[in-house]
């Protein structure tokens, strides 16, 4: 068992496309396909599937994953413990929608800019899908919009952030119970950090909402309601600054309910913590603060 044989696996198993990994890593796919099968003889163990051109990972594979994966990072870490005069190396990020979309694209760049030899896998999913990712180490760091009190997590509080609800309709009232807006909901999805915060502090209320439609992107969720004023949402008021300062959305303010939220940056405790982990970490809390 080698690491290059690892390294092979663990790009299968987040892509079971031989023929993309191999033009990824700038190989053939018999050289990919000779390691895979190596790896497996010293397991004697199958780990994949095979279907056509994929390699598909079975439960034994997802079990070798499971157990060698945190491992397998902390080796890849040690190749940039002893640079202190230049930066190098990956890290795997994910952040979710809000943060992605709204705040991180320039501290991506900046970091990136400066430290040109580090590579960013960078990934754009909702807060609890982070959380899980973190957990089964496929993540170096997490930026979510939930608490967790997860105790495998070690989590640093990034800024404050606050839900406002919006509608096209400028003749609304401007300040309302949220069960006196007698309108449709559009709302994120199950799942999202956004939705999650909502649906917490509204709590009972919400079986008294018109829930219309559940959406994934914040665009699709603001078209709809740029282009009907019988609907309304509950988002990060970052997201629709922009229209509220142009007058296309008007906020309702909530009476005896706010919306408050905490951003978090999250990863493993069992992480271990490079130079590049190290500064990346305080790159973003610094661009937070």
């Amino acid at each position: 068992m080698t690491l290059k044989e690892l390294s092979f696996f663990y790009k299968l198993c987040e892509n079971p496309q031989v023929t993309q990994v191999a033009s990824e890593l700038n190989i053939s796919q018999s050289a990919i396909s000779l390691a895979i099968k190596s790896l497996e003889n010293s397991l004697n163990e199958q780990l994949f599937d095979r279907i056509g051109k994929k390699l598909i990972l079975n439960e034994k594979g997802k079990y070798f994953k499971e157990k060698t994966l945190p491992s397998y990072s902390a080796l890849m870490d040690a190749s940039t413990i002893f640079q202190e005069n230049k930066l190098a190396g990956n890290i795997k990020i994910a952040a979710s929608k809000t943060i992605s979309n709204y705040i991180m694209p320039n501290i991506y760049y900046d970091f990136l800019s400066k430290y040109k030899d580090v590579k960013l896998d960078i990934l754009t999913i909702n807060s609890s899908n982070i959380i899980d990712k973190i957990l089964k180490s496929e993540l170096d760091i997490g930026l979510i919009e939930v608490d967790t009190q997860n105790s495998s997590l070690i989590k640093e509080k990034l800024a404050d952030d606050e839900l406002i609800v919006v509608s096209s309709d400028e003749k609304h009232p401007q300040i309302a119970f949220i069960d006196a807006i007698k309108k449709r909901w559009i709302l994120r999805e199950i799942g999202s950090g956004t939705r999650e915060i909502f649906m917490n502090k509204i709590g009972e209320i919400a079986k008294e909402l018109d829930i219309f439609i559940q959406l994934q992107d914040f665009e699709e969720i603001k078209t709809i309601v740029l282009n009907n004023k019988n609907t309304v949402t509950s988002l990060s008021k970052v997201i629709v600054q922009k229209e509220l300062d142009e007058k296309k959305l008007f906020q309702i303010k909530l009476k005896n309910l706010e919306l408050k939220r905490e951003f978090y940056l999250v990863y493993h405790k069992e992480k271990s913590k490079n130079l590049l982990f190290e500064t990346f970490v305080e790159f973003i809390k610094s661009r937070f603060n």
